[in-house]
C-alpha cells in the first residue's frame, strides 16, 4: 500500500491570520490520526509564517503517528530537528518572498553544504531531499547517502495540456532511476483529487505528501456541519 502524509501547514496559516490560538494544527493532527494516513508533514519556515516552534513541541508530546519535518538546509533548522527528533526530515529550498516552495533543491551546487549539514543531523532521523526529477540531481542525492527523495510534482500540476505527458514521463523516469539506486521515493506539491491519478499510477513512488488540497477540500466537505453546529448553539438546540 502506498503511504499518504497530510501537510497541516495551512491550518497554521489560518491561525496566524489573526495571530491567535485557533485553529490548532495539533488538533487537526489528532484527527489525521483517525484517518488512513500514515503521518503528518509540517514545514517550519525561517520566517515562521505558519508553523511555530511550539507546534513541534506539542506534536512530540501529543501525536503518535510519524512526523515528516520540512526545513530549509540551515544550521538553525538542523539544530531544531535534532531537538525535536522527528522520524523524518525533508530538506527543502526556501525563499522569503515566495508564496510556497518553488522548485527543488539545487543539490549539485550546494553539495558540500548539504553534506556538512546532513553529517550533524541525528543519525536516527531519516533524511529526504525535495528535488526536481533530474538524473544528475538524483545521482548527487545518492552520493549524499540520504534515505530518499521527494519528487517535486509542481511542474506537472501547473503544466498546460500539451506538456502534461512530458512532465509525467520525467517523474516516472526520475522515480524509476532513484529506486534503482536504492533511494526511497516520495512525491508532492500541488497534488489534488483532479491530478493525482496519473502520478498514483507510477509504481516507483511509495509515499505522497499532500496538504493544501486536503485542507481546502475539508472546508467544503465540513461547512454544512460547522454552520449547523453554530446555529444549534445560538438557538439552544
Amino acid at each position: 500500500m502506498k503511504k499518504l502524509n497530510v501537510n497541516i501547514d495551512h491550518v497554521a496559516t489560518l491561525r496566524q491570520a489573526r495571530l491567535g490560538t485557533y485553529p490548532d494544527p495539533i488538533e487537526i493532527a489528532q484527527l489525521v490520526e483517525k484517518t488512513k494516513a500514515s503521518g503528518v508533514v509540517m514545514h517550519l519556515r525561517e520566517d515562521r509564517r505558519h508553523i511555530q516552534d511550539y507546534d513541534l513541541k506539542n506534536y512530540k508530546k501529543i501525536i503518535k503517528i510519524p512526523l515528516n519535518l520540512e526545513i530549509a538546509p540551515t544550521n538553525e533548522m538542523i539544530s531544531i530537528a535534532n531537538r525535536i527528533e522527528p522520524k523524518m526530515v525533508t530538506l527543502v529550498p526556501e525563499k522569503r518572498k515566495e508564496l510556497t516552495t518553488e522548485g527543488g533543491l539545487d543539490i549539485v551546487s550546494n553539495f558540500k553544504k548539504l553534506q556538512k549539514l546532513i553529517s550533524i543531523l541525528n543519525k536516527k532521523i531519516k533524511v529526504m531531499l525535495f528535488i526536481d526529477p533530474k538524473i544528475k540531481i538524483i545521482d548527487s542525492c545518492y552520493q549524499l547517502g540520504v534515505h530518499g527523495i521527494e519528487i517535486n510534482t509542481g511542474k506537472y500540476c501547473e503544466a498546460k495540456k500539451k506538456s502534461i505527458a512530458k512532465e509525467i514521463e520525467n517523474i516516472k523516469k526520475g522515480s524509476r532511476y532513484a529506486e534503482e539506486l536504492g533511494l526511497y521515493v516520495a512525491a508532492g506539491h500541488g497534488l489534488n483529487t483532479n491530478n493525482i491519478g496519473n502520478i498514483a499510477k507510477i509504481k516507483y513512488i511509495k509515499e505522497y505528501n499532500i496538504g493544501h488540497s486536503i485542507i481546502s477540500d475539508s472546508i467544503s466537505l465540513g461547512i454544512v456541519k460547522s454552520t449547523n453546529r453554530i446555529y444549534n448553539i445560538i438557538n439552544k438546540k
